[in-house]
Parts: structure tokens; sequence; C-alpha cells
């Protein structure tokens, strides 16, 4: 009896904490105000084309284009794991930026949220753009207010309940969100070391954490700038680590290597391909060699955090690796070589980092779908692998790649078929 006093206080507090957290949830939010820019934002052929430049490192097209349409107009649909998110109109109309002030720019960029308080959805990568200087910032406005308006319809977000509500934004944002420091991202864009440099355009323009980051059942990671890799939602491809050299660390790579792989998108036997493939078509290839060399320096000198070695890999079975192999022989060998050698310009599959990874989602998505690398002025004419989707079944898949990842030294794990099908997503139908 002595205790419902005490439980009675305590049922009490929990109420009252939930309801302020209710509370919290649904108060709806102000635009943050903005200290103004310090100088009119100038709209010359000089600060258009630098704002071109800098849509180019951000590879904003990429989502806020769709096929065929307008560029900049939006509409692109993005999936994610809790419904469509659809990239927005970036053009000066009255469904874009047309009412949009240079302040209202960079409040989305620098703290995710729109003009009109609402907070942005993290597809849109505000955890890196939070850290691109005002100054580019206002270019890149500038360059996008000079583009043809177009009033193109863009869908309304299609998110399940309660992903699609304000309350929801505002504790992801309370719990994944690190607003980035002004002056100290104003240095390192105009820093002259390289590595200072080269870690602006990492972090910020180039975002690569937007894919390159291990995501919770929330999307979210504590440190939304980590770099140990992890796989991309829905589209089932494995962004590696960029910290194991292992994965796609290039910490024992040269400066113009790492350089070439960027600018041609292959460096020796090493090749982009699937989404990467399309970083490189549409920005990276396009950088000044001045920012691909401070790019490369910054890769170069992260630090080397091996992935958490998997257990002791089991043996594959006989069964397998003779269907593999003769898979392999009927389909691979001419272009790879019969020991995993590579074949002219056609990649070597023995030592393979692509294909040793602890995850079978690269090497998977290859053989399924093909492997094409981007057309570059330095490798105009990529070679690619044709898909065999329509050729293979699951079980053969699983087989040729159990036989690849265990043969000439190889040593990673067999792949099941039913990894292939968790695997294949939405992209393997």
């Amino acid at each position: 009896m002595r205790n419902r006093p005490r439980m009675s206080t305590v049922a009490v507090i929990a109420g009252l904490v939930l309801a302020a957290v209710v509370a919290w949830m649904a108060w709806p939010a102000k635009p943050i105000v903005i200290a103004p820019a310090n100088t009119s934002v100038a709209q010359d052929a000089t600060t258009i084309e630098r704002g071109r430049y800098l849509a180019v490192q951000g590879n904003c097209q990429g989502c806020h284009t769709v096929r065929g349409g307008a560029p900049f107009a939006g509409g692109r649909a993005i999936g994610t794991p809790f419904g469509t998110v659809f990239g927005s109109n970036l053009t000066p109309s009255t469904s874009g930026l047309g009412d949009w002030h240079v302040d209202d720019f960079w409040r989305a960029l620098h703290h995710g949220q729109s003009r009109d308080g609402r907070w942005l959805n993290p597809v849109f990568p505000f955890n890196n753009t939070t850290r691109i200087a005002r100054a580019d910032s206002d270019a890149l406005f500038a360059y996008l207010r000079s583009l043809p308006p177009s009033d193109a319809p863009v869908p309304p977000d299609d998110l399940r309940w309660p992903y699609n509500t304000q309350g929801a934004l505002k504790v992801w944002r309370a719990l994944y969100f690190v607003q980035g420091d002004p002056i100290a991202s104003a240095n390192e864009a105009n820093a002259v070391d390289e590595v200072r440099r080269g870690a602006y355009l990492v972090n910020g323009l180039g975002h690569c954490s937007a894919c390159h980051v291990t995501r919770n059942a929330l999307s979210g990671n504590p440190d939304m700038l980590d770099l140990a890799g992890g796989l991309i939602p829905l589209q089932n491809w494995y962004a590696p680590s960029l910290l194991d050299p292992a994965e796609a660390g290039v910490q024992g790579w040269s400066i113009d290597d790492i350089v070439a792989l960027f600018r041609d998108g292959r460096a020796g036997n090493a090749t982009v391909s699937g989404p990467m493939a399309e970083v490189v078509q549409h920005s990276t290839q396009h950088w000044t060699p001045v920012d691909l060399r401070a790019m490369a320096s910054y890769l170069q000198q992260l630090p080397r955090l091996q992935v958490a070695s998997p257990p002791p890999a089991p043996a594959p079975d006989a069964r397998a690796l003779r269907v593999g192999g003769e898979r392999y022989e009927q389909h691979c060998a001419q272009c790879h070589g019969k020991q995993g050698e590579g074949v002219a310009v056609y990649p070597p599959l023995a030592g393979n980092r692509a294909v040793l990874m602890t995850s079978p989602a690269n090497a998977l998505q290859t053989v399924l779908n093909g492997g094409f690398g981007p057309s570059t002025a330095g490798h105009p004419r990529p070679f690619g692998m044709p898909p065999f989707v329509l050729e293979l079944s699951e079980q053969d898949i699983a087989d040729v790649l159990t036989y690849v990842r265990t043969q000439w030294g190889n040593q990673a794990a067999p792949v099941s078929a039913l990894d292939v099908r968790q695997l294949r997503g939405t992209l393997g139908r």
C-alpha cells in the first residue's frame, strides 16, 4: 500500500513527460531567422558560372531532374524504406524557387528548413549541405535563378505515417542532425591546403557520406559523416567503406591514381560501376584538376579502419563449385580469364576488392544488371558487361558467385540462392 503514492507520482511524471514530448513534436516550426548576406548576391556571368560548377560538384541534377524533363525542374522519384520522395523544382518558377530569397536558400542548405518553416526530409542531404560555405550557397542560388523557369508538376511525397509528419522529422533531426559551423566551412572552402579543401568537398558539396554511411532502421547514424560504408536503401548496391583499404579505401594509392579513378572512371585494374559510375559520369569527371587533387588528398589520409571481420566462411559444397565453374566457363571466362586473371581491358576477378567484400551485393547487381562504366574524356568508350538477369536462375547466380569468391586465392563466403533473392531488391525482377 505504501508504494501506491510513489507509483502514482511516477505515472504522473511519465504522463507529463509524454505530453511534453507530444507537444514538442506537434508544435509548428517557424522559419529560422537568417542573418542577411554581407553583400547583395551578384548575378554576373562569373558568379553564375561558379554556381553552375558548384551544382555539378553537388550533382544536383541527379535528384532534381526527371529523365527527359527540364533540368532542375524536379519530379524525380527517390525511393526510401518509408515511401517515395520526389525531387523538388529548383528553377525560378512559381512552383520552384521563384518566390525564394537568397536567405531562404541558405536556410534550406544550412538548416534543412524550407522558407515556410517546414523541416525538409533527410533524403535531401542537409547533414552535408549544412557544411557548404555561405558564399557558395549564394553563387549556387544565383545559377539556379538564371535557369529557364519550368512549372512541370512535381508529385507530393508519398510517405507512410508517421514518417510523413513534421513531428517525425523533428525527432530525426534531434537524433542525427549536426549543424555546420559557417566560419569553419568558409575557411575550408577557401583553404590552400589540399586536405582541408578536400574535406570541404567530400563532406559538403560532394556529400559522399549520403551513400557511404551505415544507416540504422531510421536511416540515421549518430555520425552522418561516417564513411564506413553501407547498403544503399532499396537500390541494394553496397557503398563500400572509404576507410577500409580492403573495400574502397585508397590510403595506399598514389594521388594520381585516385584522381584518375574519379576523372576517368578507371585507374589500373580498378573501375567504377553502379551508382558510383553515375557520380563520375555527371559530376567528378567535370571537376577541376585542383579540386580532384584536393579530394584525393583528403581520401588518401583518412584513417584506416577495417570493417568488422566476419566469422570464418563455411566451405562451399561440391555441387555449387561444379555448377558455378560450368557457368563461369560458359559466360565469364572469355573476358575475365580462366584463372580470373582478366583479359585485355576486362578486369581480373582474382583478388578483386568488389568480389571479396563481405557483402556480395555489388557483384550480384553486376551479374544481374550488367556492369557499365561511365563515358569520360579519358575513357570515352568503356567496355561493359551484359546483364544476365534473364539468362541465369537465382541458383545459377549463387553458384557462379560462390565459384568466383572462392577460387584463385579468393577466400570470401559462399553465396546462396536466398542471398540472391534478398539482395535483388527492386532492380532484379
